[in-house]
């Protein structure tokens, strides 16, 4: 192996192993649009191919008018008539005979090939390289060396793979097919399929076609290049024998016609020239422009350890630094392969999931997506956050229907569940019809988007028009009590119910009674909704004569509300208790992901927060919540707790080739317990940002430097991570006390740097830099910097 790109590999000694469920363990490649999953099995190597625009199963109805219920639920809970207030508006909707239906990622086909051996393998191995998304098989039998490659290329728009051995005698076979389900209750739909199912084998070429649902075709086309040997067609198969070594290069297509596109897609084959290498060549500078937008080490030695040592290790306790580093790079490598500027969102299953209706493979907005996107600024990859608001404001029609037909309001509700083209109610259950807040949980990545970018344009055109769409449903929504104070209601603190309605005979029930008064969650995003359409509207100059009536609306927001023991009350109103056995900490929202409280303005409450954090039960985990914790912990500035919650996930919710998975299906106690465990990327996405929060904080007037550093990494640098107006890049020693680094402003700069602990006796100075010491403590400069500037951070000699 090269030492030099270890850091950036992942290596397992162990092939695909999830039984009838190879796919779970299969190493990814992508190019943002087209997904490659390759199990690695050295007689029989299945690749998963899949698409991002394709979908099936889905169904959408015409949402009827339900606008009256609001005022009803509402009285039932006026007389405390909770439980029937909570299911009124969904009850309501299911006896119109509604039915829409969310739609399922459908897998394109699998690329199956077939190698006859000739001795028994040894020193197996199967590698991803992060730099250039290419996936490597690669062993011995006898004295001869075999190994198998494969990318999808962002140059050409297809799956390149090639096959070589140290001898001059390869013989493989290859076929297209539908990918075979492991699931009884798509047994019928796969039938379906195969009825409509399309193949032709015609001389280097395999054409493979496909009807989905909506009467569209989808399907390739392969062409095979061997050095050596000869071709034949075997029963709808690609045949070679005796060659040196083979080339494979594999186009597809959705929603076309498979003649028209058998045609195109084999001429475009036919045009491309360059063998593997040439090919791989074109594509990795642009794969490595996204990879290398950031860097993060926390080792000095490069390590080659394989996936399951890293994990064997972390199952004592503790997760190495390797597998820290390596799980940051991971999630950047996944994130960068399975979503693109102008296509469809980063999902749960990434461009990689292996049957016809997963689990939870819809965008869910009451956690799940917005997670998947914290890490992006700071890791400067803004470029790819585009494709989540293209994705939702293409649905705009169908939130705005379903404020006015729900609700009776103004702007825009989004439903928690989503699919492509899919906007209007769909789980029909009281946790989720009587929660309102994605919209403006949504709405805090449309007003960073533009923070991080300063794109002013984008901000009357796009930002600010989102952001009062929320504000208008507010303005309908609210209504006052008796104190000239909001009342929030129905209001859902995702996905929680209070302690005083869970049953009381303990019988597990998901979501028994969530419909309440007064989340503190949902105050939490409609203050922040307000504040950012006040702030953007007088930077941009528009909406000015609204402004006042936001200011208006702040000033009618409720204090948040502290309990006997001394946490944030997660619902702030009297009739309903903390319930501390759950996954989701949504109260904690105004510390993270919101920016709203932080221990230099307000200490007290600070604390608050972080008490509510610690109440919260292990048990009741999950592996996004995991991450999320971690998240939290380290906006707390608790490096040691932050790191915790990951040394937890990496024993529990860790695949072999680290995809992350929803809960431990071992049953070990540190996360729910449920047979499934779907893969879940987004706890993927949250280790990145988990990290990135421990080393650095960022908001529009202060950056922390290692705000949360783990005693653990005792040293360790980063480079080019974002505040809003510029890069930073620092080095660190804990046991010399040193900290040098750069910050570099890409825009007109004004902050506040807080440096840690260790780093008081640092220097700070730069050309033309104004710094002074702040006003909120020692450890704080007020800094200014224009265009181009760079601040140099050095210990004094």
């Amino acid at each position: 192996m090269n030492k030099k790109n270890a850091s950036n590999r992942i290596t397992l000694k162990y092939p695909a192993a999830w039984w009838k469920n190879m796919w779970r363990e299969g190493l990814p490649s992508g190019n943002g649009k087209i997904g490659a999953s390759v199990t690695g099995g050295i007689g029989l190597e299945k690749i998963l191919i899949n698409h991002e625009g394709l979908w099936h199963l889905g169904k959408k109805d015409t949402l009827p008018d339900l606008s009256h219920t609001l005022n009803e639920t509402r009285e039932l809970m006026n007389q405390e008539k909770y439980l029937e207030a909570s299911w009124h508006l969904t009850n309501s909707l299911k006896e119109t005979g509604y039915q829409t239906r969310l739609a399922s990622f459908l897998p394109l086909m699998e690329l199956t090939l077939r190698m006859q051996q000739t001795d028994g393998f040894k020193h197996y191995r199967r590698e991803v390289d992060m730099e250039t998304g290419e996936v490597t098989v690669r062993w011995e039998e006898g004295k001869e060396k075999f190994e198998r490659k494969l990318f999808v290329s962002r140059m050409d728009d297809m799956v390149v793979y090639e096959i070589n051995s140290t001898g001059n005698s390869l013989t493989a076979e290859l076929q297209l097919d539908l990918k075979k389900t492991d699931s009884i209750s798509m047994v019928q739909r796969v039938k379906e399929l195969e009825n409509t199912m399309k193949r032709k084998v015609e001389d280097q070429f395999i054409f493979f076609a496909a009807k989905n649902d909506d009467n569209t075709e989808y399907g390739a086309v392969l062409r095979i290049i061997p050095t050596g040997g000869k071709i034949s067609n075997e029963n709808g198969c690609l045949r070679c024998i005796d060659a040196r070594s083979i080339q494979v290069m594999m186009k597809v297509f959705i929603k076309g016609d498979h003649v028209q596109e058998w045609s195109r897609l084999q001429d475009e084959l036919l045009e491309i020239r360059g063998n593997y290498q040439n090919l791989l060549s074109a594509h990795s500078p642009l794969h490595q422009s996204l990879f290398h937008t950031a860097s993060l080490q926390l080792q000095e030695s490069t390590d080659e350890q394989s996936n399951e040592e890293l994990l064997v290790d972390a199952y004592e306790g503790e997760a190495s630094l390797s597998l820290i580093e390596k799980l940051w790079k991971y999630g950047r490598y996944l994130f960068i392969s399975g979503t693109r500027h102008q296509g469809q969102p980063f999902g749960m299953y990434g461009l990689w999931g292996g049957d016809y209706q997963l689990m939870w493979c819809h965008r869910m907005a009451n956690e799940n997506i917005q997670m998947m996107y914290w890490h992006a600024a700071v890791g400067g990859l803004s470029e790819l956050v585009p494709a989540l608001f293209t994705y939702y404001e293409e649905m705009m029609g169908d939130f705005r229907e379903n404020a006015k037909k729900l609700y009776g309001c103004r702007g825009i509700y989004i439903p928690a569940g989503t699919t492509p083209g899919i906007g209007v109610p769909n789980q029909l259950v009281p946790v989720i019809m009587n929660w309102t807040g994605a919209a403006g949980w949504l709405a805090q990545h449309y007003y960073d988007y533009f923070l991080y970018t300063g794109d002013k344009e984008l901000l009357v055109g796009k930002v600010l028009p989102f952001l009062k769409e929320v504000a208008l449903f507010y303005e309908d929504f609210l209504v006052l009590n008796e104190d000239g104070l909001y009342q929030f209601y129905p209001s859902v603190s995702p996905e929680n119910t209070p302690e005083n309605f869970m049953p009381k005979d303990g019988k597990p029930l998901a979501h028994p009674m969530p419909t309440t008064i007064n989340a503190t969650m949902d105050f939490a995003i409609l203050k922040e909704v307000l504040l950012h359409l006040i702030e953007g509207a007088n930077e941009a100059s528009v909406y000015l004569d609204e402004i006042d009536k936001w200011q208006e609306m702040l000033t009618r927001i409720p204090q948040y509300e502290v309990n006997q023991d001394g946490a944030i009350k997660e619902w702030m109103h009297p009739n309903f208790d903390d319930r501390y056995n759950h996954r989701h900490v949504s109260h904690i929202y105004p510390v993270f992901p919101g920016r709203e409280i932080n221990t230099e303005e307000d200490r007290k409450r600070f604390e608050a927060f972080k008490a509510a954090v610690s109440k919260r039960e292990l048990g009741a985990q999950t592996g996004w919540s995991l991450a999320h914790m971690s998240c939290i912990y380290a906006r707390l500035h608790d490096g040691d707790k932050a790191l915790e919650c990951l040394d937890i996930l990496s024993r529990s919710c860790l695949l072999p080739n680290l995809f992350t998975v929803h809960n431990d299906w071992r049953n070990m106690g540190v996360s729910m317990e449920i047979e499934t465990a779907p893969v879940q990327l987004d706890a993927s996405m949250g280790i990145i940002n988990a990290v990135q929060e421990m080393l650095l904080y960022v908001s529009p007037a202060l950056i922390k430097l290692l705000p949360a550093l783990p005693s653990r990494w005792k040293k360790g640098n980063i480079k080019d991570f974002r505040f809003m107006t510029g890069r930073i890049s620092v080095s660190w020693d804990m046991e010399a006390q040193t900290l040098r680094g750069e910050i570099v402003a890409d825009r007109a700069t004004e902050i506040t740097l807080k440096l840690p602990p260790f780093a008081k006796t640092c220097l700070l100075k730069g050309k033309g830099v104004i710094t002074a010491q702040s006003s909120l403590g020692e450890a704080y400069y007020d800094i200014v910097m224009d265009k181009g500037m760079t601040l140099l951070i050095e210990p004094k000699s």
